[in-house]
């Protein structure tokens, strides 16, 4: 889209330079300089700002996306549309929206995350105002936990002061250092300003395996009484989740005083995935990939997952973290129709 831009901006000041030509030296010099303007006009219009223009939730595209994209996690499609909803309608909300989501690997954090990025800023998880932070690319050695500290302080400042609707993703708190993310417990907090800065209206999102055990046992715990999977709530994972998330020593919310001062407005569930949430992942991605969509191929692809409790094969280890390359296998030795 912004290579769009700078080629019409291009060709407003080419059109500019050919007009000029057929004009006498005093008013080629008026053109160009009103060429000009008009050109710097239009690459500004294009260029992503912090304004309603580019950022502005569309609810109706979030709730669509939670339903048709995000498979199996009734409980996360609920929380997280409610939450983003309520924060983004809310004009001078008391402190910045804080998620934390947690579940096995595969279950759609991140994509969650995508989708809320994508259905509030225009540019989506391409905006300027979108950052995301990975522990083992950002903060990987332990004994720089103190420049991380202030390294990471100053990024939210300043990005914050850029935008206040900024939003931020923390991905793999997990293997994130515990004590890290108290560093910016401020931020988070009911403070009206800091500094002179607000940070009320802006998102920041924590993605974690953390708890991601306690969150199977239940969902196990209904399957063998029997009872359908859509009966969990969020009061059935929510207290156990947020004790064992404090209680992980391996986790960045490790003893978090995030958690003790209720700075985390929602805990938010991804339950494990069963074969018939990655036969839809799998036909899914046939979608994305321009292809016509085959359920038996989509069942081939879930049936060479692991599953577990080993007895029962229930739950896919890894989720739909593998259908993509797995899927590209069968692509590779067939003549797929495309959708086109």
């Amino acid at each position: 889209m912004k290579t769009k831009h700078m080629y019409l901006s291009l060709y407003v000041l080419s059109t500019v330079a050919v007009l000029a030509n057929s004009f006498d030296p005093f008013t080629t010099t008026v053109v160009v300089g009103v060429g000009a303007g008009l050109g710097r006009t239009i690459w500004n219009y294009f260029q992503e700002s912090c304004g309603p223009k580019w950022i502005s939730l569309n609810a109706t595209g979030l709730k669509a996306d939670l339903h048709s994209k995000l498979f199996g996690q009734h409980i996360a499609s609920r929380v997280i549309l409610k939450a983003v909803n309520g924060f983004m309608s809310n004009g001078n909300p008391k402190k910045p929206l804080v998620l934390s989501l947690h579940g096995w690997a595969g279950t759609g954090k991140n994509y969650a995350s995508q989708l809320i990025a994508n259905n509030i800023y225009k540019e989506g998880m391409n905006s300027k105002f979108v950052h995301i932070f990975t522990s083992e690319l950002h903060f990987p050695h332990s004994s720089q936990l103190e420049t991380y500290k202030a390294q990471l302080q100053e990024w939210i400042r300043g990005n914050v002061t850029s935008c206040p609707q900024s939003m931020f993703i923390f991905d793999e708190m997990d293997k994130m250092h515990p004590g890290l993310i108290d560093s910016i417990k401020p931020y988070l907090d009911y403070y009206d300003k800091l500094d002179g800065i607000s940070y009320r209206k802006a998102i920041f999102i924590f993605l974690s395996n953390a708890g991601g055990e306690s969150i199977i046992e239940t969902a196990l715990e209904f399957w063998k009484a029997g009872r359908n999977r859509e009966e969990i709530e969020l009061r059935h994972l929510e207290t156990d989740l947020t004790v064992s998330v404090f209680n992980n020593k391996n986790s960045g919310l490790w003893h978090t005083t995030l958690i003790n001062k209720n700075l985390v407005d929602f805990f938010v569930p991804f339950l494990p995935l069963e074969f018939k949430h990655v036969v839809q992942c799998a036909m899914a991605e046939m979608v994305a990939k321009g292809l016509e969509p085959d359920p038996d191929v989509a069942n081939q692809v879930a049936g060479d997952l692991v599953y577990f409790p080993k007895s029962e094969r229930l739950f896919a280890a890894k989720g739909c973290k593998t259908i993509e390359s797995k899927l590209n296998y069968y692509i590779e030795d067939s003549h797929w129709p495309s959708m086109t």
